[in-house]
């Protein structure tokens, strides 16, 4: 075990494509727990920041590596001072942050959009840093990993989401005291509430009273298109919507 472990921490071909994995992996672990919860930063997100965040180190390494050990050696041998390539990465990555904030919107509804946006745009930051150092293989292995993250995995986690038991229901409603109305209907079709904010929204010009509902369903009695439905259908009701990180 001592003997892998050794291997591992070692700077290769093979090393990097497991660092790579495992970060992807690891992100997608945590990932995977968020999106149950139905937060908005969910799998997709996670496996990018931690791929993003691994592929800044391992850049590192490899201007390390080439300034003191391989082609880039001469650089060092013409300075007075020390020369230190990991220093234009990390300009880059804090710039490109303040433009991957900007596509990060607050939504209505206590929703937030752009989160995978933004973190893409932090992964195509990486992508430049490692092609213009001529870290080829770390750039193929890296692009590939990505693509399958943001692609591959999108139409998944949508299923998953919705085959998960959390649920986040937005509902607009005639008076008030119609949340304790709501509350027990969804309570009849087996639904755990474990949280209730109520806010107003403003329709055609009134205010509606209007509340998020954040509940577990039953896995026996109601599927989201029945609680859907069931909702939807009392009288009291104006609007009922999904939310959908």
């Amino acid at each position: 075990m001592a003997a892998v472990l050794d291997y591992l921490r070692q700077f290769n071909f093979v090393t990097v494509v497991f660092r790579l994995l495992l970060a992807l992996l690891a992100g997608g672990a945590v990932g995977y727990g968020r999106a149950r919860k139905q937060r908005n930063a969910g799998l997709r997100t996670y496996m990018l920041v931690s791929v993003g965040a691994a592929l800044t180190i391992l850049i590192s390494m490899y201007e390390y590596e080439m300034l003191y050990n391989g082609a880039w050696a001469w650089a060092n041998d013409i300075m007075e001072i020390r020369f230190d390539a990991s220093r234009f990465a990390a300009q880059v990555i804090t710039g490109v942050g303040f433009l991957a904030a900007g596509t990060i919107l607050a939504v209505s509804h206590q929703q937030v959009s752009g989160l995978t946006s933004a973190i893409g745009l932090f992964v195509a930051a990486c992508f430049g840093l490692a092609a213009g150092a001529g870290f080829y293989e770390l750039l193929l292995i890296a692009v590939v990993m990505v693509i399958i993250a943001m692609e591959a995995m999108q139409p998944l986690e949508v299923n998953f989401k919705r085959r998960i038991r959390n649920i986040t229901l937005f509902v607009e409603f005639d008076e008030s005291d119609d949340v304790g109305v709501i509350t027990d209907a969804l309570e009849d079709r087996g639904a755990h509430i474990y949280d209730v904010n109520i806010e107003r929204a403003q329709r055609e010009g009134d205010n509606y009273p209007s509340a998020i509902f954040s509940m577990k369903l039953s896995k026996e009695k109601a599927s989201h298109s029945e609680v859907l439905s069931s909702v939807a259908e009392m009288d009291c009701v104006h609007s009922v919507q999904e939310l959908i990180s």
